[in-house]
């Protein structure tokens, strides 16, 4: 198992899937990208498991995508580039499509591909006094890859409000979006995680697959083209001079060209 991550499954048939970077408030590199989806796999085919519980270690849910991680793949040929945004797309996807339920316990900050992270739960609860944000387009980024299942979550018209400001938002405002179902204080979210858990333990596991397969066949179809569309956007932002500025001035720790 990667130690980016951690797995653990109890009695009942709960899997928690852990983001295990703390130190680097969990943002995903290529290592962790790949162990996600793999997990997405293994759990999604093991049938001593019941419902899957996606959490981060540490002070923060999931801070993106990791910085060195995106400078390295500025720097790589196109190929790497592209190899590596779709990646990141396939990871999301099996995610999206395990045919288990995937409750999020937000237990912090999310900020870019962890609001994607967020997006692809079939429930998220998060706690009061977390901040969130699609932050990319500080960094001449944008939300691409995520873009596909944010949009899905929030509404297109809600997206609006933040999907290219950059702006951060409180839990209160991630429930009114879309994004979270729920805001408690950090005192109960394991309770308020625990009462989204309970039901599917009553529920027949091949009925609650199938239950779940019918909303993404009836949903507005995501398919290879809308894939294909979220990698091209984010290799070409790789490509472009405002990216290499962007993440240039945070690693520098000064303000970005654009920034006031």
């Amino acid at each position: 198992m990667s130690e980016t991550i951690d797995i653990t499954v109890d009695g009942r048939g709960v899997a928690t899937l852990m983001l295990n970077r703390p130190d680097r408030h969990n943002a995903m590199d290529a290592e962790m990208i790949g162990a996600l989806t793999r997990a997405a796999d293994r759990l999604g085919r093991d049938p001593a498991v019941r419902v899957v519980v996606l959490t981060g270690a540490g002070a923060s849910f999931c801070a993106g995508g990791d910085l060195g991680w995106m400078r390295a793949q500025m720097e790589a040929d196109a190929a790497t580039r592209t190899r590596e945004a779709r990646a990141l797309a396939e990871m999301l996807g099996a995610l999206d499509r395990m045919p288990k339920p995937l409750i999020g316990r937000i237990q912090g900050q999310a900020f870019g591909g962890g609001v994607g992270l967020m997006s692809v739960c079939d429930v998220a609860i998060g706690v009061t006094g977390a901040k969130f944000g699609l932050t990319e387009v500080r960094l001449g980024l944008i939300p691409a890859t995520i873009a596909p299942y944010v949009i899905a979550r929030m509404g297109a018209a809600r997206a609006r409000r933040v999907f290219f400001s950059g702006r951060l938002f409180g839990a209160e405002e991630a429930v009114d979006l879309g994004l979270l179902a729920r805001a408690v204080a950090p005192k109960d979210l394991d309770a308020a995680v625990e009462a989204e858990i309970a039901p599917y333990l009553s529920a027949a596991p091949g009925a609650v697959a199938a239950g779940k397969k019918m909303i993404a066949d009836l949903s507005a179809p995501l398919g290879d083209r809308e894939i294909a569309l979220s990698i091209e956007a984010l290799v070409s932002r790789w490509e472009d001079a405002e990216s290499a500025e962007g993440i240039a001035a945070f690693f520098e720790k000064r303000k970005a060209a654009w920034m006031e």
